[in-house]
């Protein structure tokens, strides 16, 4: 088999750390620097995933050692989280973790009652923007706006 057959067994062992571990640094560096959210969603995502999987091999390794698709399995996932023509971990975070998981659900008790009512429904990106409307133009203008979406949604 030679060369070929010695590369294709040690791929997991050649590829892993560039796919698993330095380029998702070097892309997280830049969604640090960026002023997107979206590659910080991306990027956190990864690392949340991949801290979860080393935990899983290492309370698993007995079982994980006895599979020789592990690494390869492993590789393949990684490597579906990371390559943005994927994106599997900004996938993996809309279609479960923000579904099943309440983060970030509870609003601040600064507000009034019927504020924190409304905060509560809406997703974290727009909770963020109306809280810093609110910072921005007072309490009374988010009042101001509810009330008029409230009038509209009547008419309809």
């Amino acid at each position: 088999m030679g060369v070929l057959g010695a590369m294709a067994r040690h791929l997991d062992t050649l590829l892993g750390p560039g796919v698993m571990l330095l380029y998702p640094l070097y892309a997280s560096m830049r969604a640090i620097e960026s002023p997107s959210t979206l590659d910080d969603q991306q990027w956190l995502t990864y690392w949340v995933l991949y801290s979860f999987m080393t935990l899983f091999e290492l309370s698993c390794w007995k079982i994980l050692q006895w599979l020789p698709f592990w690494p390869y399995m492993k590789l393949v996932f990684c490597m579906w989280l990371v390559l943005p023509i994927f994106n599997g971990a900004a996938y993996i975070y809309e279609n479960l973790v923000r579904k099943y998981v309440n983060v970030g659900r509870n609003v601040s008790s600064n507000h009034p009652e019927g504020q924190r009512r409304v905060l509560q429904m809406m997703s974290l990106d727009a909770r963020k923007s109306v809280e810093r409307y609110i910072e921005k133009y007072g309490p009374e203008a988010f009042d101001r706006v509810v009330k008029v979406a409230e009038k509209e949604a009547r008419k309809h």
